[in-house]
């Protein structure tokens, strides 16, 4: 199944049986927003509280590291998915939101059928998905059977060692401003890893907020992989949440999912690792 899913074939999917659809709009105004206005059927989750285990001190593990697997097959059981069901997620930010992040903790846990909405809320509404507003209620289940991650992830540890490997690429896909230590409006030191390299999550997408085709996608990131083994590809951002973003494009190239560094510079720049600044 391609980890994307346009807006017209949205419209075959919701009169399906095994079909959830999940609202990852976060923020301050998150749950907010999808009180007031939410695709039809759409069940709500939140970045913060649900794909999050938030620490009160971020050099451990960064601002949103995972949530153990127990927890998070509980909240699929709470929003009633299955090993059957078709999962879509779309959030307001193409994708960098949230819903990717959704997309690959799923894909994690082992479930296949999910996809991210192409071009998101702000597509759904321009091709006239109809909203509700108010709060859907689930048909709850059993906690997802699954107990460990299955996608590859690495350590603070691990990024300092494989970052001098040349076999391995460090992606940094935060904007080039914030990689180049030109600022910095979350985290408290501005820079990056020495090492990595930047692709900025937003060269993925389209003038209009949907993600390349396959093949322009392909043609970008098979550049920068150079023929290495997918498991030799790391992709961080801030706090591990955009960088999912990434993690999708190159699996949408058919390239395979990389390895996610989920502290990402949140979590390296708060232990006095080195760091690099400029192009």
């Amino acid at each position: 199944m391609s980890p994307l899913i346009a807006t017209a074939e949205l419209h075959d999917c919701i009169n399906k049986g095994n079909f959830i659809l999940i609202d990852a709009r976060s923020g301050p105004n998150g749950r907010a927003k999808y009180e007031h206005e939410h695709l039809a059927g759409a069940l709500h989750v939140d970045l913060d509280k649900d794909l999050a285990e938030i620490k009160a001190n971020a050099a451990e593990g960064g601002r949103h590291p995972l949530p153990e697997p127990e927890k998070f097959a509980e909240l699929l059981g709470r929003l009633g998915i299955t090993p059957d069901s078709h999962v879509v997620v779309y959030d307001d930010m193409n994708g960098a939101n949230a819903a990717s992040r959704f997309w690959w903790m799923l894909r994690a846990a082992g479930h296949a059928q999910v996809q991210v909405l192409d071009g998101g809320y702000q597509a759904a509404l321009a091709a006239g998905i109809p909203v509700v507003s108010g709060v859907e209620q689930a048909k709850s289940t059993e906690p997802y059977p699954f107990k460990a991650w299955e996608l590859p992830t690495i350590s603070m540890e691990g990024v300092a060692r494989v970052v001098k490997d040349p076999d391995y690429l460090v992606v940094d896909v935060r904007d080039a401003a914030r990689y180049q230590g030109e600022t910095e409006p979350i985290d408290l030191v501005a820079g990056h890893i020495p090492g990595a390299v930047n692709i900025p999550f937003q060269q993925n997408l389209a003038a209009d907020g949907t993600f390349l085709s396959p093949a322009a996608l392909r043609e970008k990131y098979e550049k920068a992989v150079s023929g290495r083994d997918m498991g030799h590809v790391v992709v961080h951002c801030g706090s591990g949440v955009t960088a999912c973003h990434t993690a999708l494009a190159m699996d949408q190239a058919g390239l395979g999912i990389p390895t996610l560094y989920v502290g990402s510079w949140s979590e390296w720049s708060r232990n006095d690792r080195p760091i690099g600044t400029g192009a």
